[in-house]
């Protein structure tokens, strides 16, 4: 039987005033005049954010929700220009080491899916430059929770630029300039309009990156609708991580919304996709991308017991029959 363990983005819709993503504009923090003092405030709001990232935590671990994607925001303005000399990492310290031990001592997945205007591919190379910058601060964030920054964080192909194949040989070459420990520390999404699950396994077997496939995006953009003929791919390019394959779980907002995400996710598309795939691995973490969060997560399990082909583990896994 395979094990489906669902986690959910970012934001919690159940529990109250614990947002991990407050933040601070470059504007607001130069009106402050004493820059020790904005610093301070800086520092203040990352902390909270991880505070509330432990608070989700332990709601998460109440509910039995072993997979969960941090956002990328905890840190705000951290790589900005004029910032590159804040050392915040020390400040935040004992925070982050507290997320990476409760983390571990439930065994949760913990992972990350930075911004759109991280471009491996792009033809600017400043864009490149900020890119891997802004991958580095995801790395020393994991690094700061003691946790193994390996396949922890998963990015789109990047622009497409209205030539495929150009922009897929345009990511290999880029690639070569990530430093290794950030390239080890990535997985690859095919996406809803510019590269499909084909051009991304293509990336992924040429490099060595897990492939997270998205069955909505796939749904959405696609060369060949068939996604089972290349699943094999997909799971072995998982053959050598050391975390179970992951992928993505959304449904269409509306026949004219295809590529919207809806609030909640359609259980028999998500079974579709899963009795596609029984059998083929003994685990498969499955994030849901629906606008209600871990209410959908909760939704999505009552659906589920309802179903004579699974059989229930925990509030947010079941087994495959």
């Amino acid at each position: 039987m395979t094990i489906i363990r669902l986690g959910y983005v970012a934001m919690s819709m159940e529990l109250q005033n614990s947002s991990p993503s407050q933040t601070m504009t470059y504007a607001r923090f130069s009106q402050i005049e004493d820059r020790a003092a904005a610093l301070r405030k800086l520092e203040r709001i990352a902390n909270s954010n991880l505070k509330n990232t432990l608070r989700l935590l332990m709601h998460n671990a109440a509910n039995d929700i072993q997979f969960y994607r941090m956002t990328s925001r905890l840190i705000p303005l951290a790589n900005h220009k004029e910032l590159l000399d804040w050392k915040y990492m020390l400040p935040l310290k004992e925070a982050l080491q507290a997320i990476g031990s409760f983390a571990k001592k439930h065994q949760m997945r913990l992972d990350f899916h930075p911004d759109h205007f991280v471009l491996i591919n792009s033809t600017k190379d400043e864009i490149l430059k900020n890119s891997i910058q802004t991958l580095n601060l995801h790395y020393k964030i994991l690094r700061g929770m003691e946790i193994d920054p390996v396949h922890r964080c998963i990015m789109h192909v990047g622009g497409n630029y209205k030539e495929t194949d150009v922009a897929l040989e345009r990511f290999i070459h880029n690639w070569m300039y990530v430093p290794h420990h950030i390239q080890q520390m990535m997985m690859l999404e095919n996406d809803d309009s510019s590269f499909t699950m084909d051009d991304t396994l293509y990336l992924c077997e040429k490099l060595g990156i897990p492939l997270v496939f998205d069955y909505h995006h796939h749904l959405a953009h696609h060369q060949n609708i068939h996604w089972e003929e290349n699943w094999d791919r997909v799971v072995q390019s998982w053959e050598y991580s050391p975390l179970p394959l992951k992928m993505h779980i959304s449904s269409p907002k509306s026949e004219k919304e295809y590529r919207h995400h809806a609030d909640f996710v359609d259980p028999e598309m998500f079974f579709r996709f899963l009795q596609g795939i029984k059998g083929s691995v003994g685990q498969v973490d499955c994030m849901i991308e629906a606008k209600r969060k871990d209410g959908a997560l909760f939704q999505l399990m009552e659906d589920i017991k309802k179903r004579n082909d699974i059989e229930i583990i925990n509030g947010a896994s079941f087994y495959l029959k």
